[in-house]
Parts: C-alpha cells; sequence; structure tokens
C-alpha cells in the first residue's frame, strides 16, 4: 500500500495493524479530513454475547470515534434469520425471534463500554430488522435485486471456497449478500453512513453494498477491512482451550478474561498491545521487545488494559491481585471462578470428577478423568490422583481450590 494517510483515524488503523485493505484509501483518506464520518459494522445476534474475535473491530469503531467520527453499531435483528454463509462449511441454525432479541439486549452491554452513545453526535446503535421486516418480496425483487449479477456472487472467495468443496448453499443464505448490501444502502439514505467495515472474510459482502449504494442513488460509499487474526500459534483469535472467550461477564468472569490475556504468547504480546489497548505505540513497542521472564510483565500490562477496557479497572486489579495471590504465593484468591454448592447437593457426597466438570475446568466427566489421570489436577495445591474421591460437607466445610494446570483454577464451596 503506497499511499500515506494523513487523517488520525487511517494513520491509527494503518500504524497499529488494524488496516488490511480499502476500496479507495486516498478517496476515503481526503473524506476523513473534510469532517465528520459515519462508519459502522454489523453484527448478527447468533449468539448471547460477542467474544474476543469481536473485539478487533469494537476497537476500530472506539477509534472512530475518539478521532471525532461518529459510529454505528447495526445489530442483526434481520440478518440473523437468514445467516451468513461466508466461509462456513454448514447453514448456521435458524433463532426464534425472542432468541434474536435477547441476544440483541445482551450484546447492547458489551458495546456500551466501548462506545459513548449519549452524547450529541454520538454513537449510534440501530438494528436492521427496521427496514428488512418490512420488505415486500416482489417489491424488492424489481427494485433492489435486478442489480445483482449472480454470476458476480458466485466469483467471491465467500461463495466460491464453499461450492468448491461441494457444500450445500441454500437460496436462504444466498441472499444474505443482497441484504447485507441493502443496510449499507438504507445506512447511507437515513444517516449518511458512508463507510462499513469489518474482517476480511466480509470483502464481498462489503463491496457488494458500496455497489448498490452507487448504483441506486449514486453516492460514493467506501470499504475497510481489518486482517482476520490468528494467534502465533495458528489458534483462530478468541478461541481458547475451553472454547469461546466471551465479553459478557456472566458468561465469562473478569478474572478468567484477564487470564486469556495473561496467558498470551512472548510472540503475540507486542501485536495485542498495539491492537487490544490504547497504549502509545513507543511504549507498546518497547514492552513487546521484553524478553526472557521480563515479558510476564507486559503481559500483565496488556491483561489490565483489555481487562479495564471491558470490565473496569478496579475488576482488573481484583484479577490481577488474585492471579499473584494464587501463582506467586500459592493461596486461594477471591476473585477466582465460584462454583457454590448447596448442602442438599452434597449430602451423599459429589465426586471430584463432577466438581471438575462444573466448575469449568474440563468439558465432560472423560476429559476430567484424563487430566486426573496425566496428573495435570490439583485439589488445594495438593496432586490429585483418585478420580473416584467423594467429597461431603465436611470437605467442603472450607472453600477448596481445584485446578487443571498451572493456570486455571476455580474455588468450590458450600452456599450460605
Amino acid at each position: 500500500m503506497t499511499y500515506q494517510p494523513k487523517s488520525d483515524f487511517l494513520q491509527i488503523m494503518q500504524a497499529r495493524g488494524y488496516l488490511a485493505d480499502c476500496t479507495d484509501l486516498e478517496a476515503l483518506d481526503n473524506a476523513l479530513r473534510a469532517g465528520p464520518v459515519t462508519a459502522y459494522i454489523g453484527y448478527d445476534a447468533t449468539a448471547k454475547s460477542l467474544h474476543v474475535g469481536h473485539l478487533l473491530n469494537i476497537m476500530m469503531l472506539r477509534w472512530l470515534q475518539k478521532c471525532g467520527h461518529r459510529p454505528i453499531t447495526l445489530m442483526g435483528g434481520g440478518t440473523t434469520k437468514v445467516g451468513d454463509p461466508s466461509f462456513r462449511s454448514d447453514e448456521r441454525p435458524l433463532l426464534s425471534p425472542d432468541q434474536i432479541g435477547e441476544n440483541i439486549a445482551a450484546m447492547k452491554r458489551v458495546f456500551a463500554r466501548y462506545l459513548s452513545y449519549d452524547a450529541e453526535g454520538g454513537a449510534l446503535m440501530l438494528d436492521n430488522a427496521e427496514w428488512l421486516d418490512g420488505l415486500n418480496y416482489l417489491d424488492f425483487l424489481r427494485d433492489i435485486g435486478r442489480h445483482f449479477s449472480v454470476n458476480r456472487m458466485l466469483s467471491f472467495e465467500s461463495v466460491k471456497s464453499r461450492l468448491d468443496r461441494e457444500q450445500s448453499l441454500s437460496f436462504l443464505e444466498f441472499n444474505y449478500m443482497i441484504l447485507q448490501a441493502y443496510d449499507f444502502l438504507e445506512l447511507n439514505r437515513r444517516y449518511g453512513c458512508i463507510l462499513q467495515m469489518g474482517g476480511s472474510d466480509q470483502w464481498g459482502n462489503i463491496v457488494s453494498g458500496i455497489d448498490l449504494t452507487r448504483r441506486v442513488i449514486e453516492t460514493e460509499v467506501f470499504g475497510l477491512t481489518s486482517p482476520l487474526l490468528t494467534t502465533s500459534d495458528g489458534r483462530k483469535m478468541g478461541k481458547s482451550a475451553d472454547g469461546a472467550v466471551w465479553l459478557d461477564g456472566d458468561l465469562l468472569s473478569p478474572y478468567e478474561f484477564w487470564q486469556f490475556w495473561r496467558n498470551t504468547t512472548d510472540a503475540d504480546t507486542g501485536r495485542f498491545l498495539r491492537l487490544y489497548t490504547e497504549l502509545p505505540l513507543d511504549e507498546c513497542a518497547r514492552l513487546g521487545a521484553l524478553q526472557g521472564s521480563e515479558i510476564n510483565e507486559a503481559k500483565i500490562i496488556l491483561a489490565n488494559a483489555v481487562t479495564t477496557l471491558l470490565h473496569g479497572a478496579e475488576a482488573a486489579q481484583a484479577a490481577e491481585a488474585t492471579a499473584r495471590e494464587v501463582f506467586e504465593k500459592g493461596g486461594v484468591g477471591d476473585d477466582l471462578p465460584t462454583l457454590d454448592l448447596s448442602r442438599t447437593e452434597v449430602a451423599g457426597g459429589i465426586s471430584v470428577v463432577q466438581l471438575i466438570v462444573r466448575a469449568g475446568l474440563a468439558r465432560s466427566g472423560k476429559e476430567a478423568k484424563r487430566l486426573i489421570a496425566e496428573n495435570g489436577a490439583r485439589l488445594d495445591d495438593a496432586p490429585l490422583t483418585d478420580a473416584g474421591l467423594m467429597l461431603d460437607a465436611g470437605a467442603l466445610a472450607s472453600p477448596v481450590k481445584l485446578s487443571a494446570g498451572r493456570k486455571r483454577h476455580a474455588l468450590v464451596k458450600l452456599a450460605d
């Protein structure tokens, strides 16, 4: 990319590693310098929470607002009923309107941590069901569908890769690209939105929206994508050994979220500081270049900064204090994920295997037994070797600590 942006926003996108592709970088740069620009990213409500994989694009919206522009978070109340087929091997399960509504309500709480919706000219939170639910099918085909070439849609990599593998692509899913393109047109008409952002897997959908908007209302709009991140060891960003790293504190505790970042590999630390914190770039470079045991302090700074943005400074400080208590002093720690049991549940004793599963340290009894057999489980920091061990109310009179490996811990205690 030879053009060097002059607008604050694009300079940040380029310097911090957010920028993969742009439809017309120089023209977008000129628009950003000319005055406040409205831009959006869409989020389908396929789960009760966003996860760490969404965080890079949320940070892009945050930087956009910090640079004086207006972000739109577009909830996919309409498009979730169809499901985005991009780079998927199978069709998404269809959700009921009630499920979609519940998911959107939960997702809104996360966005409120990163964006200001209250200030004059502040961020907007919209739902595409507002214009998609009321569409007349025949009118839509005549007015919008005629602008789409099936030949061109089939050429986009997100569709082509599915067909090349001879995996079924339903007509329902094939319509998703048209609906997302229509979103861009409507957002431009209603709110003057001229920029759609998203991950690089959304390039085909974004380009379709740009083309439709230019054809229907002859307005110049732009697309900008971020790279799809994997960790240095090849894992998809946002996934851990235990599944998705949720942004909702009810699904993943602030301590577990903090631990995810604290466990970043050495090779990823500098890059993640640039992408997921607001620390100055020279400080990110300095911390990322640390070697040996010193890099651990950089990871703690990373974990504190990211957790503060999502859960607040108090939660980040509590997570760090708990981690130091657990790892450095061998204590229990006050902020560990906790499994509360009633006396009724343990009246006849409860197996340690069941406790490991219920505490979230293993996904199944089979996995918990394997953990014990491989000497990976500990009970109050002592090796746990008996998979048949039963604990009763007496053994749980004081909280006990279960551990899986050296970095994953949980408390088990009787509820008052």
